[in-house]
C-alpha cells in the first residue's frame, strides 16, 4: 500500500487566537478536497481550541506542538494527552529540536542556564510517545543533527541514537502508528534546506533503523517527513524523493498561500507515484 504523505504546519510561537483562526479560514478552501495527501496545522496552545472549532467539518487535522506524559497533576504549564484530545487534536509533535534546546540559529538570549527551559531528552520523548499512543494521538517524532554533528560526520550516529532511545520498548504495531520527522537542525529557520538527495538518504536511514528495530513491514509502512526550511520553491524536489512522505513545515505554514502550494505539490507527487 502506498504511503499517504502528511504535510503538517508547525506554527511555533506565532499567531494570536484571532490570527490563527483567520489563517485556517484562508487555508481551508485552498486545500480541502485535495487527494492523496493529509494536512495538519499545529498552532500554539492558546489557539488550539479556537482553531479546532474553525476547522470543524474540514479535512485539515489539528495538532499540538508538544504533550506531557502524565494524565494530570502538579505540572505547571504542561498539557496532558486528554487535554489535547478535548480540544480536537489528532497529532502531537514530540521531541522537536527546539524543545530539546537545539536551535538552527543561535539566540543570544539563551544562556546555558536560560536554555534549560527547553528540556526534552530521548528519555522524555519516549515517555511522551507512549502517552500519546495510549490516548490515540498520532506522534510526530522529530530527530536530527545540529551543524557541528553534521560537520563531524555524525549525522547517522545521532539519528540512529535518537530513534533507538526514543522508541525503545515499543512494539511494531505501536510504531506503525507513528510519524517520524527528519529535521536537520541547522536547516530549521535558517532558509538553508538540506539537499534533497541527502534528505532522502537520511530518511532512508531512518526507515532502515526502524526495520532493524522492529520489522521490514513496519519500516515500509512508516511515514517519514522532512522538516527544515521547506518552501514552495523546494517542496516538489524534496517530497518527490522516494523516502520522503511529506513535510513538517515551519515558516511557510504561517502563510495560507505558501502552505497550500506545498500541500498541492505533495498531492500531485503522491498521485503520480500511485499511478506510475
Amino acid at each position: 500500500m502506498a504511503r499517504v504523505p502528511l504535510v503538517a504546519g508547525n506554527w511555533k510561537m506565532n499567531k494570536t487566537v484571532g490570527e490563527g483562526v483567520t489563517l485556517v479560514k484562508e487555508l481551508m478552501p485552498r486545500v480541502d478536497g485535495m487527494e492523496n495527501v493529509e494536512v495538519a496545522v499545529c498552532p500554539p496552545a492558546t489557539a488550539l481550541q479556537a482553531v479546532g472549532r474553525a476547522l470543524a467539518g474540514s479535512e485539515i487535522a489539528l495538532g499540538a506542538q508538544d504533550v506531557f506524559w502524565q494524565e494530570s497533576g502538579a505540572f505547571t504549564g504542561l498539557l496532558s494527552p486528554r487535554m489535547l484530545l478535548d480540544v480536537g487534536c489528532t497529532y502531537a509533535i514530540i521531541g522537536h529540536s527546539e524543545r530539546r534546546g537545539r536551535f538552527g540559529k543561535p539566540d543570544e538570549s539563551l544562556s546555558a542556564d536560560a536554555a534549560r527551559v527547553f528540556g526534552d531528552t530521548d528519555a522524555s520523548v519516549n515517555l511522551k510517545v507512549k502517552a500519546a499512543l495510549k490516548h490515540d494521538l498520532v506522534p510526530i517524532v522529530c530527530v536530527g543533527e545540529i551543524l557541528p554533528e553534521r560537520e563531524d560526520g555524525r549525522t547517522d550516529e545521532i539519528v540512529d541514537g535518537q530513534l533507538r532511545a526514543g522508541l525503545a520498548g515499543f512494539t511494531a504495531e505501536e510504531v506503525a502508528g507513528i510519524v517520524i520527522a527528519y529535521e536537520p537542525v541547522w536547516a530549521i529557520g535558517t532558509g538553508r534546506a538540506c539537499d534533497a538527495a541527502e534528505a532522502n538518504r537520511v530518511c532512508g536511514l531512518i526507515r532502515s533503523v526502524i526495520g532493524r528495530m522492529f520489522a521490514d513491514e513496519t519500516a515500509a509502512a512508516l511515514r517519514v517527513q522532512y522538516g527544515g526550511s521547506v518552501s514552495p520553491d523546494n517542496a516538489h524536489e524534496l517530497i518527490s524523493q522516494p523516502e520522503i512522505d511529506g513535510g513538517l513545515v515551519g515558516g511557510a505554514s504561517l502563510d495560507a498561500c505558501k502552505f497550500s502550494q506545498i500541500v498541492t505539490a505533495a498531492s500531485v507527487i503522491a498521485k503520480q507515484m500511485r499511478y506510475s
